[in-house]
């Protein structure tokens, strides 16, 4: 095998990896973060929400299994960049069509291998989620850290619209049709439309920037606000539909990037977590069942709660509370059990419910796939508990403007 191009990683606080050329050669920039899963880099690689991050896998080795035509979450890889330890020299898998460094490569993904991934984890751990640089084309360290410093941060960054579809399309329900959904697209994984329509939902998947005539004019049942990439606190025109969404009473879920929209809307603040919730194995309470999940996760920003500090002992405990906002009482529905981060908002008086993390779980777990039944049963004119609440039968719906 002929040897490997050395690379560099380099952190915007100036900690420095050194390392082979792994993907594509040449240099890219973006916010460095780790995601703990073990398997599913496919599908990681290819989540919109990852757009501008470059992902440190933690698992030591990664592209065993190649890659496939199934398994994609979208159109393309939206990584800014790859940063792995071992990577297999063959793929072995029957459903495999091709090595993983050669769809990086022809994706123009710059990536770095052979590098001590539990330590850059550790530090990020420590320091935070930062910029960062990897380089095939550069070795002078310093040189490459006056250019990580002058690329953008993820605060501020409005992403949304240039991961979203240009396109309205439509995913059809499978075998008898119950129920319509209009999902606005804000970096949306293929498989949240397949699990929909699993359960006889069709739905129609608009741009980020539909207004709510637009979503009207689909017939839509309910609305979904989809994940994606991003500092939430720049997302005014989704926060904007939402409350329209709200205002009408129509059913509403939203995951993930989608939960922090819904909690704008309804009054609450957001902030940047120190470095994120990234990976397959994130315990989460579900307050109303009391049952503890294994869930799927990928967000650094997360809904604020009201009279707590985040990373203090006074926000060590998510109240038990029902919070008076403009659309009614809303209160804490699910909670990270490492943290204590907010992972679920549900709305008392108006059919909206959320979730922080992943229920499509592509790749697994799928302890969190029963969010979606508690949607149909949204719709249907059932509370997201379960209880009686304004859904599908309730006429208030489409006439309050």
């Amino acid at each position: 095998m002929a040897k490997r191009r050395s690379a560099i990683l380099v952190l915007e606080d100036g900690r420095t990896f050194h390392g082979e050329a792994y993907g594509s050669v040449g240099e890219t920039f973006g916010e460095a973060v780790f995601n703990t899963g073990m398997t599913g880099y496919q599908e990681t690689l290819t989540d919109p929400s990852y757009h501008r991050q470059v992902v440190v896998q933690t698992a030591p080795h990664i592209g065993n299994t190649g890659v496939n035509g199934e398994d994609d979450e979208s159109d393309r890889i939206w990584v800014a960049g790859y940063v792995v330890r071992d990577p297999a020299r063959i793929g072995s898998n029957w459903r495999s069509t091709g090595g993983l460094e050669d769809r990086l490569g022809v994706e123009g993904v710059v990536g770095i291998a052979g590098v001590d991934t539990r330590a850059l984890t550790r530090h990020l751990r420590e320091r935070g989620a930062m910029r960062v640089g990897i380089s095939s084309v550069e070795d002078d360290p310093r040189a490459l850290l006056e250019r990580v410093r002058q690329s953008p941060q993820m605060v501020g960054a409005d992403l949304s619209a240039e991961v979203s579809t240009a396109t309205p399309y439509v995913v059809e329900a499978e075998g008898e049709h119950r129920y319509t959904v209009a999902a606005v697209d804000l970096g949306i994984k293929r498989n949240v439309p397949r699990r929909l329509a699993a359960r006889g939902v069709t739905t129609h998947v608009l741009p980020a920037g539909s207004t709510i005539d637009d979503l009207l004019a689909t017939g839509a049942d309910a609305v979904f606000f989809s994940p994606g990439p991003g500092d939430p606190a720049t997302a005014d025109g989704p926060v904007t539909l939402a409350r329209e969404v709200l205002s009408r009473r129509i059913p509403l879920f939203g995951i993930c990037f989608g939960s922090q929209i819904l909690g704008r809307a309804l009054g609450f603040g957001t902030y940047k977590l120190g470095y994120g919730h990234r990976g397959i194995n994130q315990p989460v309470l579900d307050r109303a069942t009391g049952k503890v999940e294994v869930t799927s996760h990928n967000h650094g920003f997360a809904v604020a709660w009201p009279g707590r500090e985040p990373g203090t002992a006074a926000g060590a405990v998510v109240p038990d509370e029902v919070i008076e906002t403009e659309f009614g009482g809303v209160q804490v529905s699910h909670v990270c059990l490492n943290d204590n981060v907010v992972e679920g908002l549900r709305a008392v008086d108006v059919p909206a419910f959320t979730v922080q993390y992943h229920p499509e779980a592509a790749a697994g777990p799928h302890d969190a796939d029963y969010l979606f039944d508690r949607f149909a049963e949204l719709i249907e004119g059932r509370g997201p508990d379960g209880q009686p609440g304004a859904g599908r039968n309730h006429s208030e719906g489409r006439t309050n403007a």
